[in-house]
């Protein structure tokens, strides 16, 4: 898909946008992908109706009026706006230019207007509840994401994060029950993050075997692990060994009166506040820390961070076992707010779809952040649509967030590089 310039192109005389000397079509495929979904399902499949967006919830400063909107009249509109995104993104890739994130944002944006408009035809979305329950199955991958970068940031790929997950939850639940404490179970889940993340680091930094065949056996061991002692231990024993202990919500005062975005932000848990300073801290401390700097020195250049005094070793072994606590956090989540009860594999591939977001968000905590949120919002709707007796087919609804997962990794990454040594084991010279 990628064709070699001839010769480099200088930049436009009318534009700042830095011009590349090659290019990828697989943006404007993409484009052209979705524009025809929404040719064939707004415009010939179109069905009658109007869409209502309920947009207040009881209790909000100010009550927003309902948006309703004409199914057939607003699919014409979406088509047309996806045909001129298209055809722009075709101009800019063939002038070798990247097209900009805020239009693919944008571009997204339309298309699910488009969507939950004709699949909702004559029904009302609860905008705030379709959000809340995004935000929420958002927030264990947000949580992997962020270990995830911090892992392949300093050079090791961390395809353990859904053991990592399953231990976190697994522990969490079990020490919450013993001791009635939502608290000590979340310490427990980033002790058992850790703990699953030293076998990584072992066997990947000091024995230098293959990074991704030990965290797929990671998985499989900390699934069977896990799946057995609920089985033997307690399911038998769920009244004191698996009681189901959650943190309780908590409004922060007055943001959570604010339309739309309070109830999603601010009608949280610890665990989801948690997530926010979370993803500010891996943010702030990886690009304006020494911390930071040394970490992705480790993951690009070991070689050349050894001979200024950096302990690669050391530093790797380190930043893969915090990247485990991070990701045991959000194993947590499954239990200590989400669902309650352990049970047997129930983070179900969660570890696998946050993999996917580190890398869709080219290893940056805030765009991979941003692509967990794409792959909880996709896992929501389909609960949402089955609510309102949508007909579109529920194996298409229960499938979507991996076909999300999927197109996006494959068709929007588009050409991107990952830290140059990650992956590699180093050996001291």
């Amino acid at each position: 898909m990628s064709t070699l310039s001839p010769t480099a192109t200088p930049a436009s005389p009318l534009s700042d946008r830095p011009v590349e000397t090659t290019r990828s079509w697989k943006t404007p495929i993409g484009y052209g992908v979705f524009t025809l979904l929404a040719v064939v399902f707004f415009g010939l499949l179109h069905r009658p109706g109007t869409t209502t967006f309920r947009l207040a919830n009881a209790g909000d400063f100010f009550a927003l009026p309902n948006v309703p909107l004409p199914a057939v009249a607003t699919g014409v509109v979406v088509i047309v706006l996806l045909a001129i995104a298209t055809v722009y993104a075709v101009v800019e890739v063939r002038a070798y230019r990247h097209v900009p994130l805020w239009v693919t944002s944008v571009f997204a944006i339309v298309f699910v207007v488009g969507f939950l408009t004709w699949a909702a035809a004559g029904a009302t979305i609860p905008l705030p509840g379709l959000l809340v329950g995004a935000l929420g199955l958002s927030v264990p991958l947000v949580f992997g994401a962020l270990g995830g970068v911090i892992s392949e940031r300093v050079g090791v790929v961390n395809i353990a994060i859904e053991g990592q997950f399953l231990a976190g939850a697994f522990t969490s639940a079990l020490i919450a029950s013993l001791t009635g404490s939502a608290w000590v179970g979340l310490v427990g889940a980033l002790v058992a993050g850790v703990l699953v993340s030293f076998i990584l680091a072992a066997f990947s930094i000091k024995y230098l075997v293959d990074q991704v065949i030990v965290g797929v056996v990671i998985n499989a061991f900390i699934s069977g692990l896990t799946g057995f002692l609920y089985s033997q231990v307690l399911s038998p024993n769920e009244e004191t060994l698996n009681v189901g202990v959650r943190f309780p919500r908590f409004e922060i005062p007055v943001l959570h009166q604010i339309p739309v975005i309070g109830p999603v932000l601010f009608e949280q848990t610890v665990v989801v506040y948690l997530a926010y300073v979370a993803v500010a801290a891996v943010t702030f401390a990886l690009f304006k820390t020494r911390w930071g700097l040394r970490l992705r020195a480790v993951g690009e250049h070991p070689q050349a961070a050894d001979t200024v005094g950096i302990n690669v070793t050391s530093t790797r072994f380190w930043n893969v076992s915090l990247a485990g606590a991070i990701a045991g956090l959000g194993g947590a989540y499954f239990t200590l707010d989400a669902v309650g009860p352990f049970t047997k594999d129930m983070t179900a591939g969660a570890g696998y779809i946050a993999l996917a977001a580190v890398i869709f968000g080219r290893w940056d905590p805030i765009k991979a952040t941003l692509a967990a949120l794409l792959f909880g919002f996709a896992s929501n709707l389909q609960n949402t649509l089955g609510a309102i007796d949508s007909p579109v087919p529920s194996e298409f609804l229960l499938m979507l967030p991996y076909v999300v997962t999927i197109f996006a990794v494959a068709g929007l990454v588009g050409q991107s590089r990952g830290p140059a040594a990650s992956g590699k084991p180093y050996t001291k010279s």
